[in-house]
């Protein structure tokens, strides 16, 4: 909302020192908040004066354009030119060129003379064109920056202007006005008009408020008035469509008069484009009063108004020229020619206003605000009008907004009122809300008697009455909210406005004290603590949406395709994307999407993971109960509501793609696989003290044999928390993958309630250690996981760590076999051990191996 500083001035004493910053820092005491300034004069500056044309010389050229060799008074007759310089005459007689051809000799013009800058950082200085020396510029609105019209120049006298040759044209133009520009929040429709933030203005300055409204007398309703009928017989959204409609009738106008400059003038500071008188009235009554107003050429209406809701089938041309398919909820104003206006939005072209209009119908209405707003996004049909509508607008105010512009219309276009005052409608009961006295302090914790809170809403504009308190409670107030302020509707309504207008600074700034003994519970700590050792190993960590496709949930939620046909999922009912509605089994449909979306902007080497809820559809998946409002569910509502909500444990997932490391001089960075997934799914579990298992797995969305299964051992059997590995290849090719991508997942849940109560470091012995590797030949189908256990069982206590450092298949080793090699560190907590120590430790493991999978050391 743009606010004119010389308009706001007609309703409230804004000093004259006052401009647009200090009145933005003055109303955003009370919650408008500040976004712009607007000085055309910034942009406008150096001589820019009127002048008069002398003479004119049509000069055809031999590109077939004919310029107009001028010359233009641009001083008081008799008076000496100041300026100097090429082209420059002291009689203030300039030669200017022009290519323009809509003025005739003695018009009144605007010239920019050398030294001027036009918006755009455009200059002005004498040129040599057309075999002349131009010394100045003959400008057209679009040129000053004030229209967008570039048919022709600026004719003054077009304006109803005559001043004298000299004359500053800023000033002529009323182009040295400022405005301020504030945001409006959606519920604050009442500050888009001058009278809604003048009023907001005194209550932030405490000056006195003039309401426009209160100087204006509209005449009583009669019969005599153009006939209209609401006809909204069937309300959709709860409330009639149009609760009030209020028609004026003024004849005899001339409605190809030129606005005046000085309505032209705020009109423009206010962001809004001149079209025409009539158009220039209707929008400037609308943004002094806040009510949106519409002009009917009153010889093409037909018959009696109607305001009903369309048809199957109708449609409306509108005033931008688009033929519109109506809507059944849409509400229209319609004669009996059929539908001449969306009610609230927009106009219709049947019935437009043109220079040719003698007769105009003054439509000032009140209709619902959610009826027009559906209207407005369905047709994708803003406009000021729907702007203001759809937030609500005074009802009370129809009538005096009707007659301020039969005002102006009889002042400025030369009209004559007609006699005749339709108003017809229910106006809106007014809200009424009651409120003990001590709630504003109760909820904003600043101490306000009740007298300075019926005060302050006097001050806005409510009516405050003592309402009946029960024995011993603090007093009671019944406020009726004003009719502007269609938000008013709750006590914390009128709480937020006390805390307003009494001062947000008084308002202090409290840090509530923390409870003590109280921190992050068992299972929050562990979540930070396994995200934080993900980031310091070098991990981003990313937050992906938990909507995926059906698709997405079968590949990754489960573990082989047959499982995934008959796969249960939670769908949305109303999703984003009807791509994306299902809520996810995994979180790694997401870690390959954001993976997807940074390989496509260039980063190649990536290490992903993220912590986050999954959505496990149970037994039943919602609820047929809908408890009632303002009362509490029963016992048995709510256990059935619970029992709805699908179980949603938390998860960590990793993903890994290119290298390991970024390439640099004597390195080569290792390509990322298999091994890195494992790793980091091992580090999750370290960091919690949960030893993992890790086994050969099964999954169809992994490589066949570049999967594993972790496996947390326990004393009442093994579970599976997670899997490891390469993605399966074709499925990376066909998604333009790199390839050997690797991912991890684990169950967060499961790993936490695995977790010993505290992490305790193992000792560190401060003796030597001694390493023996040995070599075992196994079948192929024997897993090196189940080798590397048996090793580390039969090695008793003085083994220390057992490794697998190598595969090997060939020469010296059977068909259908494999060498497996691996590294036993043996140490002693209280001795340096001996060599044959280690190696009866190590020839117990190698038994055990070869009595359990047939190893055969090498």
């Amino acid at each position: 909302m743009r606010i004119p500083l010389d308009w706001l001035r007609e309703f409230v004493p804004v000093p004259a020192e006052h401009r647009a910053e200090d009145v933005m820092a003055d109303l955003v005491r009370v919650g408008l908040e500040e976004e712009d300034v607007h000085r055309p004069s910034d942009e406008l500056r150096g001589p820019i004066v009127v002048g008069q044309v002398l003479s004119k010389e049509p000069e055809p050229q031999k590109n077939g354009k004919t310029i107009n060799w001028c010359t233009v008074r641009v001083v008081p007759e008799g008076a000496e030119q100041t300026l100097t310089g090429e082209g420059i005459d002291p009689s203030g007689v300039q030669g200017v060129v022009c290519g323009a051809h809509n003025f005739q000799v003695g018009d009144k013009v605007v010239v920019t003379l050398p030294g001027a800058v036009l918006p755009g950082d455009f200059r002005i200085s004498p040129r040599k064109t057309y075999g002349h020396v131009s010394a100045g510029m003959i400008a057209s609105v679009r040129e000053l920056g004030i229209g967008d019209d570039h048919d022709g120049i600026l004719v003054l006298s077009t304006l109803g202007l005559d001043p004298e040759p000299g004359t500053d044209a800023l000033e002529v133009l009323d182009l040295q006005g400022e405005a301020a520009e504030i945001n409006v929040t959606p519920d604050r429709g009442y500050a888009f008009s001058m009278r809604g933030v003048a009023r907001e203005y005194a209550h932030a300055t405490g000056v006195p408020f003039t309401d426009p409204a209160a100087a204006l007398t509209p005449p009583a309703a009669d019969d005599a008035g153009h006939p209209v009928r609401i006809a909204d017989d069937a309300p959709i959204y709860g409330a009639p469509g149009a609760t009030r409609f209020v028609a004026r009738t003024v004849s005899g106008v001339d409605a190809s008069r030129p606005t005046p400059p000085w309505m032209a003038a705020r009109l423009r500071l206010a962001g809004i484009r001149s079209i025409s008188l009539p158009v220039d009235i209707s929008n400037y009554v609308m943004w002094e009063l806040g009510q949106p107003l519409h002009f009917y050429d009153a010889q093409k209406l037909a018959g009696e108004i109607v305001v009903r809701r369309a048809r199957a089938g109708e449609t409306l041309r509108t005033l931008d020229d688009k033929e519109r398919t109506l809507d059944p909820e849409d509400l229209l104003i319609t004669d009996d020619s059929g539908p001449i206006g969306l009610a609230g939005v927009m106009g219709g072209l049947a019935t437009e206003v043109t220079d040719a209009t003698t007769t105009i119908v003054i439509e000032s209405a009140n209709f619902d605000p959610i009826s027009i707003a559906r209207t407005r996004r369905r047709h994708r049909l803003p406009s000021e009008a729907s702007k203001r509508n759809e937030r609500g607008v005074d009802w009370e105010i129809a009538d005096e907004a009707a007659e301020r512009a039969v005002q102006l219309l009889v002042e400025l276009a030369g009209g004559t009122a007609e006699p005749g005052v339709t108003d017809v409608g229910t106006r809106p009961e007014p809200a009424v809300v009651e409120m003990a006295a001590d709630f504003p302090t109760a909820l904003v914790g600043v101490e306000y008697t009740a007298d300075e809170v019926a005060e302050t809403l006097r001050a806005l504009g409510a009516q405050v009455e003592a309402a009946e308190a029960a024995d011993g409670a603090a007093p009671r107030l019944r406020v009726t909210a004003p009719s502007w302020r269609t938000d008013l509707r709750i006590p914390e309504d009128l709480v937020e406005e006390v805390a307003r207008l009494r001062g947000y600074d008084a308002i202090p700034s409290v840090v509530p004290v923390a409870p003590p003994g109280r921190g992050f519970t068992r299972r929050q700590a562990q979540r930070r603590r396994v995200s934080a050792a993900l980031a310091a190993a070098g991990h981003t960590e990313v937050l992906a949406y938990p909507f995926v496709s059906a698709e997405q949930n079968r590949r990754f939620g489960v573990d082989s395709e047959e499982q995934g046909e008959a796969l249960e999922m939670v769908a949305l009912a109303n999703p984003i994307s009807s791509q994306y509605r299902y809520m996810r089994l995994s979180l790694l449909p997401g870690l390959v999407e954001t993976a997807r979306r940074n390989l496509g902007r260039g980063f190649r080497d990536l290490a992903l993971y993220e912590a986050g809820l999954v959505f496990l559809p149970g037994t039943q998946l919602g609820s047929a109960s809908v408890p009632p409002r303002a009362a509490h569910p029963a016992p048995e509502v709510l256990a059935d509501l619970e029992a709805g909500i699908p179980a949603q444990p938390w998860r960590v997932a990793g993903l890994y793609a290119g290298h390991d490391s970024a390439p640099g001089p004597d390195h080569a960075p290792r390509p990322v696989d298999w091994q890195d997934a494992i790793s980091g799914a091992l580090a999750v579990a370290d960091v919690l003290g949960v030893d993992l298992a890790v086994r050969q797995g099964r999954h169809h969305a992994f490589h066949p044999g570049r999967v594993a299964e972790l496996v947390v051992l326990g004393e009442r059997g093994d579970q599976v928390v997670g899997v490891a590995g390469e993605l399966h290849p074709q499925w990376l090719e066909a998604e333009d993958l790199p390839a050997r991508t690797s991912v991890w997942e684990l169950d967060l849940d499961a790993l936490c309630a695995a977790a010993p109560p505290a992490v305790v470091a193992a000792p560190l012995s401060t003796y030597p250690m001694s390493t023996q590797d040995v070599a075992l030949v196994v079948e192929e189908a024997v897993v090196a996981g189940d080798v590397r256990a048996s090793l580390a069982e039969g090695a008793g206590e003085l083994l220390e760590s057992v490794e697998l450092f190598d595969v090997y298949r060939g020469p010296g080793v059977p068909e259908g076999s494999k060498s497996l090699a691996f590294s036993l560190r043996f140490r002693a907590p209280d001795r340096t051990l001996t060599a044959e120590e280690a190696s009866e430790a190590r020839a117990a493991a190698t038994a055990l191996a070869a009595q359990r999978h047939g190893a055969v050391q090498r």
